[in-house]
């Protein structure tokens, strides 16, 4: 068996402080890595760190960016176990994903209306859960309750399949040579 790993966050970005107002989730964000020590994270989100766009899919990183700039953000790890051939599939959605992420977007009409429950798909448009959705929906990892589109980071918290293995904030999580989930 191999894990996937889901990371929720919630910053204080304008955009998440938005997404928090209009729906009161504890997170508002999420990410999926491959390691246990969640060296590289991807996801659909801002590209330089700094401003809302550009965005898309993109590599994150805890020990740079914003994230380090931030330490005090509350956030989550879940795990999926899978099988290597389901965990191989994952890896290659996102890669061929990443590999041409500049044609892709970030789906913000998509966001909205997730908030009210309207399914919304686009071509080579993502917001951050969606993004994690298609990816564990495409490899077969999970079966989830509702549409991609319609995936909200707090959705991955009552997900079967899906385990906490952290609760706390980032900078919790800080010293990574001595924290692995694997």
């Amino acid at each position: 068996m191999k894990t996937i790993y889901i990371l929720l966050t919630k910053s204080e970005t304008i955009l998440s402080k938005i997404v928090h107002f209009v729906t009161a989730d504890a997170y508002t964000h999420a990410s999926i890595a491959f390691d246990g020590n969640l060296q590289t994270l991807y996801s659909s989100s801002r590209k330089n760190g700094r401003t809302l766009f550009p965005a898309g899919p993109c590599r994150e990183y805890l020990h740079k960016g914003y994230y380090r700039q931030h330490p005090q953000i509350p956030c989550a790890v879940y795990e999926l176990k899978v099988s290597e051939e389901t965990y191989e599939n994952a890896i290659g959605e996102v890669e061929q994903i990443i590999e041409k992420a500049d044609q892709y977007h970030f789906n913000i009409i998509g966001l909205l209306l997730c908030r009210f429950n309207i399914p919304y798909h686009r071509k080579h448009y993502f917001f951050c859960s969606q993004f994690v959705s298609e990816v564990l929906q495409r490899s077969r990892a999970v079966k989830l309750p509702k549409d991609t589109s319609l995936m909200r980071p707090i959705d991955y918290t009552r997900l079967p399949g899906l385990f906490c293995r952290f609760e706390g904030y980032l900078s919790d999580l800080a010293d990574w040579e001595k924290v692995s989930f694997a």
